[in-house]
């Protein structure tokens, strides 16, 4: 069993279903990603938000959010800050750099006045020129002291500090003030490519200047506000947070008078919408097609000047997949946003043992899986463009995109037929061991995997991976289109992988696209073994731990690659106690060249060279094949249609004085 490995906060590893679509953070780390100019193509999918000029908004109201949990920790720099902390953390505190559209990084005036390389030679000094106006909410103003506080605190030479990462902050050699005190100047030991994605969020040097601070008082103290927002109460029985307009933010005011951050389980999402409880929230794709499907019927229904009948309730049947009549009047207020997130899902293959330590058994799955049936499962019903994740760093759209999955090879089942033959894995008989079950764990036999209630087993009446009619032994039925392979031994032992996926109610569109994948394996010979684990215990007891074989879960990608994706990839090094450090690569397979190739983007400040070495590390993780990405995670907002400067925020950053209410 390998040692539990350290998150860090900025990029952290998430269950990425279709139905459960957990928040995300903004991402950062230490190529300061490009500028206004740059010719990229645009986003595959805009953002979708209400947009409205600030004139139109009202200066009063409360915005009720929804969201998973309250924050468990207000310091985003620990192990367990969730997106709840992130969000309170972009509306309260200073983000130096805000993401755009394109999820560029650009310089935020309200906190800088410049920010630049001053020196690439013999060391790297950037230097920061703070807004004059830029103060914290005790009315002491922002200085060289708050970032001096938090480099120290977070560059990893304190074990003091319970830091959830060093990235960026282990490469400065010194912060110190400037010609005044409003100048910030940072020289660098190393070279970091990703320097504007240091000092977000910034903290005051009261919670980054002492340890006991940062561990213990952060996680339920919330700390002094610069943003135009600060936390104003919380009541953890009724699940909310409350934001309140900070009285000292020199900015534009805040249009809300509150937001409110409310904890409502997803599945209840659409009737606390209905009802007022909230007036945002991200969404299942059940539930955006109910809000979908009343609208349309109002509008046609207004079109013929009578109402809709009476007919079931909201909690009802839908027979006919006709919109309901209570959904009707219940939903008429609310809209349904929808774009693409920084972040896939993918399937990830613990190489640390076992076939899959094998690169040949590794590639043989990567081949055989028809990622692009799979992303038209899970997008193209909702509208959303369904080309499979072509880079494992960046999302189209990002700056530096590149797709480099020609490294690993297109879909070819008979090419992965071969790379198992030729890691030994033969087609016939042998002795299959006996099925062992791990802990507690229910395993499910091959013969009872079934696809999930609501889901269809076929996209648009097809059948896009060849396997209608194949059961999970490999039989034919009578109206079968294909024969899955016949089963693959190698010294007496069939080649069957433990596939971990959650059993929640959430995770049914997941499991739905596991089951796809299993079916698919199925005609190449690989057997699956589907273990359903609990939702709280997938990540921590299973995927962390490495007590997999395959699994699915996402990551979200970011604007500071070189850095923020570092850990994910990185080659697993043996501790000292003998354990496994593995950082976040949860597949454990990394390469020394994939190591140097980052490190050499990480140092890189030329914009154009960090990108073109992150793409060649990116094709060598293609060529490894532990990680398979899927899709790109859609982002689904239920929204009342009264809520401006809101909804899928895609690649960029809210800007949280904006949010509010039309006049």
């Amino acid at each position: 069993m390998s040692s539990m490995p350290t998150r860090r906060t900025r990029r952290f590893a998430v269950l990425v279903t279709a139905a459960s679509l957990l928040p995300l953070p903004v991402l950062a780390g230490c190529s300061s990603g490009g500028g206004a100019g740059d010719d990229d193509d645009a986003p595959s999918v805009a953002q979708d938000i209400a947009v409205a000029p600030r004139a139109k908004v009202a200066d009063r109201g409360t915005l009720n959010w929804g969201v998973d949990a309250l924050p468990a920790t207000y310091n985003t720099f620990q192990a367990d800050a969730d997106a709840a902390a992130h969000r309170v953390a972009g509306a309260v505190l200073p983000t130096l750099f805000t993401l755009d559209r394109r999820g560029r990084p650009q310089r935020d005036p309200d906190y800088l006045a410049s920010a630049e390389v001053k020196q690439r030679e013999p060391r790297q000094v950037v230097v920061y020129k703070l807004n004059p106006k830029a103060v914290w909410s005790d009315g002491t103003a922002l200085t060289a002291a708050d970032f001096e506080a938090q480099w120290k605190a977070l560059r990893g030479k304190d074990s003091a500090f319970w830091a959830a990462h060093h990235a960026g902050y282990d490469r400065i050699d010194r912060v110190e003030r400037g010609a005044t005190e409003r100048e910030v100047k940072v020289t660098f030991a190393k070279n970091c490519a990703d320097w504007a994605a240091l000092f977000t969020p910034l903290y005051p040097k009261a919670v980054m200047g002492t340890a006991g601070a940062f561990n213990d008082a952060s996680r339920k103290q919330p700390p002094l506000a610069a943003g135009p927002f600060k936390v104003g109460s919380r009541d953890d029985k009724q699940g909310t947070l409350t934001l309140v307009r900070n009285p000292r933010w020199w900015g534009e005011r805040a249009k809300l008078d509150r937001l409110v951050l409310r904890a409502v389980p997803r599945e209840k999402r659409v009737e606390a919408l209905a009802s007022g409880g909230l007036d945002l929230a991200e969404i299942t794709p059940g539930a955006a097609e109910r809000i979908t499907k009343a609208n349309a019927a109002r509008k046609k229904e207004s079109g013929k000047g009578r109402q809709p009948s009476p007919g079931a309730t909201a909690e009802g049947g839908n027979k006919g997949n006709k919109p309901l009549a209570a959904d009707v009047t219940a939903l008429r207020g609310l809209v349904v946003r929808r774009s693409l997130e920084p972040a896939y899902t993918q399937l990830a293959l613990n190489g640390a043992s076992g076939p899959l330590a094998d690169e040949r058994v590794r590639r043989a799955i990567a081949r055989a899986v028809d990622r692009k049936a799979i992303a038209e499962y899970v997008l193209k019903p909702l509208g959303l463009p369904v080309a499979p994740p072509g880079s494992h760093v960046l999302v189209a759209g990002q700056p530096g995109y590149a797709d480099t999955s020609s490294a690993l090879g297109s879909l070819d089942p008979k090419a992965a037929q071969a790379l198992l033959a030729d890691a030994g894995w033969k087609e016939g008989h042998g002795t299959a061991p006996q099925k062992k079950a791990v802990g507690s764990l229910p395993a499910v036999p091959l013969a009872d995997r079934t696809t999930p209630a609501g889901h269809s087993p076929e996209p648009d009446d097809e059948d896009p991976d060849g396997l209608d009619g194949v059961d999970g032994k490999g039989a034919r039925d009578t109206g079968g289109k294909a024969v899955a392979a016949p089963a693959r031994y190698k010294d007496g032992k069939k080649l069957v992988l433990r596939f971990v996926l959650p059993k929640g109610a959430g995770g049914e569109p997941l499991r739905a696209v596991g089951e796809r994948i299993a079916r698919q394996l199925d005609a190449i010979g690989i057997r699956t073994e589907i273990v359903k684990v609990d939702d709280t215990s997938f990540f921590k007891d299973h995927i962390a731990s490495g007590d997999f074989d395959l699994a699915l879960y996402g990551w979200p990608t970011g604007a500071y690659p070189a850095t923020d994706a570092r850990p994910i990839f990185a080659k697993p090094q043996p501790a000292a106690d003998g354990s496994l450090i593995v950082e976040q690569n949860y597949t454990r397979v990394g390469t020394d060249q994939i190591d140097r190739l980052f490190d050499q983007a990480s140092s890189e400040l030329d914009p154009e060279v960090s990108r073109d070495l992150m793409a060649r590390a990116d094709a060598r993780i293609w060529a490894v094949a532990a990680a398979i990405p899927l899709y790109q995670r859609p982002e689904l907002v239920g929204i009342r249609k009264t809520v401006a400067n809101a909804g899928a925020f895609g690649l960029a950053t809210p800007r949280y004085q904006d949010l509010g209410f039309l006049r």
